[in-house]
C-alpha cells in the first residue's frame, strides 16, 4: 500500500531512540510494548491470533501482508492478541475465496494499531543487531507529539522480562474438546496461551482434552481422573510463572504422563531444576531448523518464543526426577529445542508442532505422546 494512498501519519519509537517513520495502518492510537520480527511468509492471521504475542509489536519481514484478507476459520484464539502491528506494503484488497474481511477490518474490531509504509528490513537489521526492546506505535493525531516525549513513554513501558502474562490470556473457565471417534486417553491441558489447532490435533488422536486455566492446582487436575497433562504455549517470562512448574512437579512425581510446547517447554525445564534466560531477539516464524538428537532427523518448525532453556547438550543430568537429556536442538543457533525425561513420562519441544501456520514436519509429536499415554498406567484422580 503507497503512501498516497494512506493520509494518516505513524511512527515506530524504538527505546534507544530511533524512529521510523510511515503511515497509519488500522484504527488511530497508540501501542505500547516489546517490539519483536516474525518471518513467516504466509500466516498472518495464525499469527496475529497467537496469544503468545500477547503485549507484543509485530514487525513482518514479508513485504506483502493482508493479500487473501481474514476468515472465521483460520483464526487460532477468540481475538487478536498482538498489540501492535508494523508492515511495509499492506494490500488494498483482499482476494481469496475463503475471504471474509480484510485485515484492516479486524484490526480496527480489535483496536490494534499499526504503521505501514516503513522499510520492515531495516527494522529487522536493527532488531537482530540491538536485540527485541520495548517501543510504541503511534497512529494518527498520537504520532504528532514530540519525539523525545515518545521515547520517554517508551521508556516508561515495562519489560518483557519479568512479566507474567498467562493470567491475560488463558480461559476463565474448563471446557472439554471430544474426542474423535473412540475416547482412548482423557488429557488435561494447561492454557498458558493455547492456540485451537493443538487440542483438535489431540482429539483426532482419540484424545479427549479438557482446557483448564492456566491458575489450575493440583486438586483440580486429580479431580478431573485424566491420564496426562499438556502445557501450552504461551506469552510471557516463564521465571514468573510458579503455579503451573508446582503443577507439573506434581505431575512429575505421581508420573502423570507431561508433554509440554514452547512455553511450556520451559515450565517442565524450571520444574526439573533448569533455568531460563532472554533471547537477544527470539524467534518467530514457520522456517526454523531443529534436530531431534534421538533421531537426527530435521525438521523445519514454527516458532514464537523470546525465551529459552539453560541446559547442557550432550549430557545426561540427574534431576529431582531422575535423569534427563537434551532432546532437540535449534540448528541457527545452538539453542535447546527440547528436554526429555528418561525416569519419568515426560517430554517437551520449544515450537509449535500444530504447525498453524507452518511446516507438519513435528506433527509426530503428537503420536509420541499418544504412545507415552498408551505405555503409562498411571491414572490420577478419579
Amino acid at each position: 500500500m503507497s503512501s498516497r494512498r494512506l493520509h494518516k501519519p505513524g511512527l515506530l519509537v524504538l527505546e534507544d531512540g530511533r524512529v521510523f517513520r510511515g503511515s497509519s495502518f488500522g484504527p488511530d492510537g497508540t501501542a505500547l510494548a516489546e517490539v519483536v520480527f516474525a518471518t513467516g511468509m504466509s500466516g498472518y492471521q495464525e499469527t496475529l491470533t497467537d496469544p503468545s504475542y500477547q503485549r507484543q509489536i509485530v514487525v513482518m519481514t514479508a513485504p506483502h501482508v493482508g493479500n487473501t484478507g481474514m476468515n472465521d476459520e483460520d483464526s487460532e484464539s477468540r481475538r487478536i492478541w498482538v498489540s501492535g502491528y508494523v508492515v511495509r506494503d499492506p494490500s488494498r484488497i483482499a482476494s481469496n475465496w475463503r475471504s471474509q474481511r480484510t485485515l484492516v477490518d479486524d484490526l480496527t474490531e480489535f483496536g490494534v494499531v499499526g504503521i505501514a509504509d516503513v522499510d520492515t528490513r531495516a527494522i529487522t537489521r536493527h532488531l537482530r543487531d540491538r536485540g527485541s526492546m520495548r517501543a510504541g506505535v503511534f497512529a494518527g493525531a498520537a504520532a504528532d507529539q514530540d519525539i523525545a516525549e515518545l521515547v520517554t513513554l517508551v521508556n516508561d513501558s515495562p519489560l518483557m522480562a519479568g512479566a507474567d502474562l498467562s493470567a491475560e490470556v488463558t480461559t476463565d473457565e474448563p471446557y472439554t474438546v471430544p474426542a474423535v471417534g473412540e475416547r482412548r486417553f482423557r488429557v488435561a491441558a494447561v492454557d498458558l496461551g493455547i492456540k485451537s489447532m493443538t487440542p483438535a490435533l489431540m482429539a483426532k488422536r482419540g484424545i479427549e482434552v479438557v482446557v483448564v486455566p492456566a491458575s489450575a492446582t493440583s486438586e483440580d487436575i486429580a479431580a478431573l481422573g485424566v491420564d496426562g497433562l499438556f502445557l501450552s504455549n504461551g506469552p510471557g517470562d516463564p521465571a514468573t510463572a510458579e503455579a503451573p512448574v508446582a503443577l507439573v512437579r506434581w505431575a512429575l512425581a505421581n508420573r502423570l504422563p507431561v508433554f509440554g510446547i514452547c512455553f511450556g517447554n520451559q515450565i517442565l525445564a524450571r520444574a526439573l531444576g533448569f533455568s531460563t534466560y532472554k533471547l537477544q531477539f527470539g524467534h518467530r516464524g514457520i522456517n526454523q531448523p531443529v534436530m531431534d538428537l534421538r533421531t537426527r532427523r530435521v525438521e523445519i518448525t514454527s516458532q514464537n518464543h523470546g525465551f529459552a532453556v539453560q541446559a547442557p547438550i550432550d549430557e545426561i543430568v540427574d534431576t529431582e526426577f531422575g535423569r534427563t537429556r537434551v532432546s532437540h536442538l535449534g540448528l541457527n543457533d545452538n539453542v535447546v529445542e527440547g528436554v526429555e525425561c528418561l525416569d519419568v513420562p515426560a517430554f517437551s519441544v520449544q515450537y509449535h508442532p500444530e504447525a498453524a501456520a507452518g511446516p507438519h514436519d513435528s506433527a509426530y509429536l503428537f503420536d509420541r505422546f499418544f504412545d507415552l499415554l498408551e505405555t503409562t498406567t498411571t491414572k490420577v484422580g478419579n
